[in-house]
């Protein structure tokens, strides 16, 4: 049996004011050339279908035709909503679908929805598990369940699993470990955190959320990531569509990657001005690329960003990086802020607004919002 494993296509997505759409129609063409060639048994989509809830029209007009053509293929499809999407939304004419083997999870309503699948080695079930929260699970269970951990635990608990069968989960959740980047939602203190563990038993674990392709806790956990890069924190990525193979159920799935080619990648450059509009320097490279461009000349350019576009049309960014902008101490790193405390940053900002230090009376009331909004958030 293989899968091919995609997830958060966050169609309809704008990234700095300037829409995918076209990037989107034109990677979702070559994951069809590669279910073609790979002669992909079915294809999983883990969630995040939508950037937004309510989805512009051209992104439901351009996920129809990928589902068009994948039911022409006569090749069944599994979809679970992300936390970016509607779930109700997403399942609207899910039972007509269901008709063409396109299945399509329902809002959650304490079950989860299976398809089962045959090949030469028996049956094959695929468990589609939804966006959840503890606060989606709690009106369905009884016990404690304060955590994220918690709540996909008991929905797997109280689902019946037949261990003799190879079994797949469809999942859209964050697996501790896993690493993060900055086109992500981020919940306050990690809250939205889920155990590996949880997941014992099953063949294969098909992840969406995170946006870089990657394990989470063992090689038959995997994350797929995205089909392009949505932020310059991945603009090293290799982006690429997952295949997964399983043969018999003592037999470890054979996990491999395809990368897929963008029609405009996202690159950083950085350097002088007159360096970066040096034809010689630049005639030779995809100045179509999406770009974030860093100057270190010690004067500003004026209208730097107008006369660069005459180059590199797709500008989506433009810093400096000089004395001046070195010398202002201002946060700018991902990897810096997530390795600091929420009242460290506070202080810093503080001190930064009020060129004096918080005092201890401050802090203290400080940490006891701090605390409220997680407990609030957990709650939630």
């Amino acid at each position: 049996m293989r899968f091919v494993h995609i997830s958060d296509l966050h169609l309809g997505k704008r990234v700095n004011e300037f829409s995918m759409i076209e990037d989107q129609r034109y990677i979702l063409e070559q994951v069809t050339d590669i279910i073609i060639k790979e002669h992909a048994d079915a294809v999983l989509i883990a969630g995040d279908i939508y950037d937004k809830a309510v989805a512009p029209a051209e992104a439901v007009v351009l996920f129809d035709t990928f589902l068009t053509k994948l039911s022409e293929l006569k090749l069944p499809v599994c979809i679970i909503s992300g936390n970016h999407d509607s779930a109700e939304r997403l399942a609207f004419g899910s039972s007509v679908f269901e008709k063409e083997n396109i299945y399509i999870a329902p809002v959650f309503d304490g079950t989860l929805k299976k398809a089962t699948f045959t090949d030469e080695y028996g049956e094959a079930d695929v468990y589609m598990l939804p966006f959840i929260k503890p606060s989606t699970v709690k009106r369905f269970y009884d016990g404690e369940i304060g955590s994220y951990t918690e709540a996909v635990s008991q929905v797997l608990k109280n689902t019946q699993i037949d261990k003799n069968k190879r079994n797949v989960l469809l999942a859209h959740q964050f697996v501790t470990g896993a690493v993060r980047c900055d086109s992500e939602e981020i919940v306050v203190g990690g809250l939205d955190n889920v155990d590996s563990s949880v997941f014992d038993g099953f063949d294969y674990v098909a992840l969406g959320h995170i946006h870089n392709a990657q394990r989470a806790g063992s090689d038959t956990i995997r994350y797929c990531g995205t089909l392009l890069k949505y932020s310059f924190s991945e603009a090293k990525h290799e982006k690429s569509v997952t295949i997964v193979e399983l043969k018999d159920k003592n037999t470890p799935p054979v996990i491999r990657t395809i990368p897929v080619k963008p029609l405009h990648d996202l690159r950083e450059i950085k350097g002088l001005y007159s360096e970066l509009t040096l034809r010689e320097n630049y005639i030779h490279t995809a100045v179509n690329d999406y770009m974030h461009i860093t100057l270190t000349d010690e004067e500003d350019i004026p209208d730097a960003v107008g006369k660069l576009r005459s180059i590199y049309p797709n500008i989506m960014k433009l810093d400096y990086d000089n004395a001046r902008t070195r010398n202002s101490r201002m946060i700018t790193e991902p990897e810096e802020v997530r390795q600091r405390t929420p009242m460290e940053l506070f202080e810093e900002f503080y001190e930064l607004q009020n060129n004096q230090e918080i005092s201890d009376c401050q802090k203290e009331y400080l940490q006891t919002l701090i605390q409220k909004v997680w407990r609030n958030e957990r709650d939630i």
